[in-house]
């Protein structure tokens, strides 16, 4: 288990212009971007007990997270 945030200017360090661009351009991306910098935090924060959660709760949130960053993903694909 990591206790590194998934950042996603660590994941896509390809795309970090390209994010920046469709933060500002598309409401949609932008709203995706804030959505996973949410739930990354949490699950960071459930990772190193700052904030403790039971392990289905926790689950919940990584998948939440892994299909933001499917999407985003996709986006950047374009």
């Amino acid at each position: 288990m990591s206790h590194t945030p998934h950042e996603l200017a660590d994941e896509f360090p390809e795309h970090i212009e390209k994010m920046s661009a469709l933060k500002q351009s598309d409401a949609h991306f932008a709203k995706l971007f804030d959505s996973y910098h949410e739930i990354n935090r949490s699950v960071h924060r459930a990772e190193t007990n700052v904030e403790p959660m039971d392990g289905l709760a926790e689950t919940e949130l990584r998948k939440k997270r892994g299909a933001l960053k499917d999407e985003i993903w996709g986006y950047l694909q374009k």
